[in-house]
Parts: structure tokens; sequence; C-alpha cells
């Protein structure tokens, strides 16, 4: 999440108008490959509380729900106010949880997708 999500996340920071801060969290569970390996691990915790605040997660493409799932209980722990989703991708046919984003920019179909940093998005099958 840290590295996928960072250019969506500029673009929304460019257009969010509330009092805001921001903090990154590193997750992995494909480990070298394109394929995830189902086992979720932690690399980057939040640098600061979030007790009570509202927390919107920012992920460039939910994919199986594993990753998002995982840190969602991880902020939980946490004690926020609220936690809410926010994807500019997401491709539901391949959740193997449940898990749904508050907020999505696409929804597509189960391609591979790559370049949104470069200004388009392009599918392969």
């Amino acid at each position: 999440m840290l590295k996928g999500a960072a250019i969506f996340l500029a673009d929304l920071a460019r257009n969010i108008t509330v009092n805001n801060t921001f903090d990154f969290v590193a997750v992995s569970s494909y480990g070298k490959g394109q394929k995830t390996s189902g086992a979720v691990k932690l690399i980057k915790d939040v640098d600061q509380p979030i007790e009570g605040k509202n927390i919107i997660v920012v992920e460039d493409i939910l994919d199986t729900g594993l990753t998002l799932d995982f840190l969602k209980k991880v902020f939980q722990q946490h004690k926020p106010r609220s936690v809410r989703i926010a994807a500019l991708l997401d491709k539901p046919s391949r959740r193997l949880v449940k898990i749904d984003a508050d907020y999505v920019g696409f929804s597509i179909p189960n391609q591979f997708v790559v370049g949104y940093g470069h200004g388009l998005c392009r599918a392969f099958p």
C-alpha cells in the first residue's frame, strides 16, 4: 500500500478540503510474485496516534480483500473513530474475504493493470 497507492493518494490530497494529516503503512501479501500468498504481513505501522480519529485507508487496487481486511483489523486495535476505505480500482470478482470500499474510482474485471502513475491504466488479459 505504501508504494502502490502513493500517486493516487497525491491526487486525492490535492482535492481534500478538510483539515487532515497523512501517515503511511506498508503491508505485503505478494512477496516477490504477482499472486497473493494469502499471508499478510505488516511491514510498517502508523507513526502517528489514530485513536479517536476518522481514518481513510487509500488503496490503489482492492483485489482479494485479504490485505485490507487485515489492515482494517490492525487499525481497529488503535481505536479510531471510524475506518473507511478508498480504492481507485475495485476487482470484486477476486474477493476472498467480505470487504467493500466506501469510495471506489472504478470497478474493473479480473485483469492485470498497470500505469496509473503515468496517467493511464492499461488492462492485460
